[in-house]
């Protein structure tokens, strides 16, 4: 055989060759569907339920791939970034995620301070942001989003609960009309902050509450005494917080030392629902205090909802109890979980099906199709999007919280009075150091 021609045979083989191997490479990657994670991994967000957030979504992915993935065909790969608690880091690793990384699906953001940002950044791009845990109603409120989907609550509905519970209760349980109990609003001074502080305001106000105190404070102030002495001098019934784990703790801690007196304290998510942690500093001080966030999916009654939720449930928590020898399975971990289950499993499925595809285009259509009724998600409520031109557009307008309460060692349910596991102690009793 000519040299010449040998040589063309071993040329078109390996040229064959290599042409076989790019194209298993190219059908590996369309079988494969690559989302971005962002979360604080680190910084004082990871402890303050970033990190549990973080797991449920894994654990979403873990059990879709286990399944064979999106519509038992495409694997999903996940693309982790730690935005480290500071909004540039989350701004730019959003933007490597997008034009490194070639991600058209960035699913997470724990703190709203990252979330108003990162929602803007990437409707711009239209890429797809697929909040799980930030709350902030500013997020979306009046923004037109288009490409920016929330199954969570938002801020707004803490203040309705936060209301209600008391206009409810006050009566039976303080012996007093809601137009006398006297409410205080502290709050770290960011979009989670404020946003649940206005909607308290607004939503008491509107029930006939007395407003005593609105107070902001930076979350990361290395002093809190001077609004405990505010807190002492306005003397509220009721103390609504809404700030994070290292400001909670310093909060706590001074106003145990200064004498602060209440009712009542009611969290608004964020550090107040991370009990491990809280209880590991202040033991039984902080027992019977109350916590407005969606609800621990565990603390449900399962024959109320969709049938196979409640068997997902106990997946869910088993898996983060391994994972992190947790007694304790804190809200946030079924925020991460439940809202990219939804993503994964009546959003992805159907942009691929019905609208041909994994992007962004295909994915915004499929998630106004979403409609899932009460009872359908580990979370208890149903999700529905809504529609561009309205002043929420993007939020799920079935999202729902609770409040739960610290009993003990573990969270009871307390309101809405149809699904409470627990009738709520209110006033704190006498044995509280924190007992007015």
């Amino acid at each position: 055989m000519p040299t010449s021609r040998r040589t063309l045979l071993k040329t078109s083989a390996a040229a064959a060759a290599a042409f076989s191997l790019d194209w298993t490479r190219a059908q590996a990657q369309a079988e494969t569907v690559r989302i971005g994670l962002i979360y604080d991994l680190t910084g004082p967000f990871a402890a303050g339920g970033s990190v549990a957030s973080s797991i449920g979504a894994q654990i979403a992915i873990d059990l879709v791939n286990e399944k064979g993935g999106i519509g038992g065909k495409y694997k999903v790969a996940p693309i982790a970034a730690d935005s480290q608690s500071k909004p540039d880091v989350a701004i730019n690793e959003a933007n490597r995620l997008i034009d490194q990384e070639k991600i058209d699906i960035i699913n997470g953001v724990y703190a709203s301070s990252h979330a108003v940002p990162l929602a803007a950044k990437v409707e711009q791009q239209k890429k797809i942001l697929w909040i799980t845990t930030a709350v902030s109603t500013a997020v979306f409120k009046d923004k037109n989003l288009q490409y920016v989907f929330r199954a969570q609550i938002h801020s707004d509905q803490y203040g309705q609960a936060f209301a209600g519970f008391i206009s409810e209760h006050a009566k039976a349980k303080l012996g007093m009309e809601p137009k006398d109990v006297k409410v205080a609003l502290i709050h770290e001074d960011g979009p989670y902050g404020v946003g649940v502080a206005a909607a308290d305001e607004a939503y008491s106000k509107e029930a006939g509450l007395q407003v005593v105190l609105r107070e902001g404070y930076s979350a990361s102030a290395p002093d809190l005494s001077v609004l405990v002495t505010k807190l002492k001098r306005a003397r509220p019934d009721v103390i609504s917080h809404a700030g994070y784990n290292p400001d909670i703790t310093l909060f706590l801690r001074q106003a145990r030392e200064n004498g602060l007196k209440f009712k009542m304290l009611f969290g608004a998510g964020a550090g107040y629902s991370q009990l491990d942690k809280l209880r590991a500093t202040f033991a039984a001080d902080i027992d019977n205090f109350c916590n407005i966030d969606p609800v621990p999916a565990q603390l449900l009654d399962a024959s109320k909802l969709a049938p196979g939720i409640g068997d997902l449930t106990k997946i869910m928590v088993a898996r983060y109890k391994e994972k992190t020898s947790a007694t304790d399975v804190p809200p946030h971990c079924s925020m991460g979980f439940n809202q990219t289950w939804v993503l994964l499993n009546s959003v992805l499925p159907v942009a691929k099906e019905k609208y041909g595809g994994f992007d962004p285009e295909a994915i915004r259509k499929a998630a106004l199709d979403v409609d899932i009724p009460p009872g359908g998600t580990i979370q208890g409520y149903g999700v529905k999007f809504y529609r561009p031109g309205t002043p929420l557009s993007g939020q799920n307008e079935r999202s729902t919280p609770v409040v739960m309460q610290n009993a003990g060692e573990h969270i009871s349910v307390v309101w809405p009075t149809n699904i409470r596991t627990q009738d709520p102690v209110f006033p704190l009793p006498k044995s509280s150091v924190y007992a007015a």
